[in-house]
């Protein structure tokens, strides 16, 4: 690859950065659309059905004005796709930025990314460690973006479980759920991180949301079941809608530990994935 083609490479991941973060910031998965729709069909309690048919009017807006579905915008989570003859480079997560940054000035985002201890805001969503790139090897160069609020990041959890309690994995899961009650703006999602070590679980759980909510096994099912029977209900207002989905991923992990993850999402559930074109 040339010179002059590696630089449009990385105008081509900046312009798909940009444009992915557009798209889910305004428009949700219709695998997601269709949960809240059958949500609000099957739901009983008039509180909770008002509820849900604001939310369906939130998204209408939102399509209608081309404006950020949520006023929490998140912060930028960012997954590359690259094939064999594309390397992992600095010019990459630059172009990455870049995107984050353009993003954030045109859509526009709310610029929610500050210091951990000072706070100072860098006003682009972007700092010299942000947005984090996660790198998974494919056939075609695909940019897929996860915009995560704190409403939902943080009641999010992480347990060290011994191979014994394997059994409690479901309870620790609905247990998240229940405290975290209406602070994640629930109808929520969750994923969660069977495995691999401590931090390695909490991106599986990551990994999880990115996941269609289109089928779910029968351990996925009964989880989201025993969430909904918690009754918290649409924005923690009651009702039988808590939870739209469970996704679960699997790692292994060594034979003394068990680590479990659980990331919740709000029904603000924003994805999108598109692929950058290599000429």
């Amino acid at each position: 690859m040339s010179s002059s083609d590696t630089h449009d490479l990385f105008d081509h991941i900046a312009v798909a950065t940009a444009k992915a973060i557009r798209i889910a910031e305004i428009t949700l998965p219709p695998d997601v659309m269709s949960r809240i729709v059958k949500a609000s069909e099957n739901e009983t309690s008039p509180v909770a059905k008002r509820e849900l048919m604001h939310i369906l009017e939130n998204i209408r807006l939102a399509e209608e004005r081309q404006a950020p579905i949520c006023q929490d915008t998140g912060i930028p989570v960012i997954y590359l796709t690259l094939p064999p003859e594309i390397p992992y480079t600095s010019e990459i997560t630059e172009a990455v930025r870049r995107g984050v940054m353009e993003a954030t000035n045109s859509i526009p985002l709310r610029p929610n990314l500050v210091d951990p201890i000072s706070r100072h805001n860098t006003g682009t969503n972007t700092s010299a460690e942000m947005p984090a790139v996660h790198i998974t090897p494919g056939d075609r160069l695909q940019v897929t973006v996860l915009p995560k609020g704190a409403g939902s990041e943080n009641v999010s959890r992480l347990k060290m479980f011994t191979p014994t309690e394997k059994d409690r994995i479901p309870e620790f899961v609905v247990e998240t759920a229940l405290l975290a009650g209406g602070r994640p703006c629930p109808p929520i999602i969750l994923g969660v991180g069977i495995g691999g070590t401590f931090d390695g679980a909490a991106s599986l759980a990551k990994e999880a949301l990115l996941e269609p909510l289109d089928q779910m096994t029968p351990e996925e099912e009964e989880i989201c079941q025993r969430v909904n029977d918690l009754g918290i209900g649409p924005m923690g207002l009651g009702g039988k809608t808590t939870c739209l989905g469970v996704k679960i991923k699997y790692a292994g992990c060594h034979t003394a530990s068990l680590p479990v993850a659980v990331n919740m999402q709000c029904w603000a559930a924003r994805r999108a994935t598109l692929e950058v074109p290599l000429s």
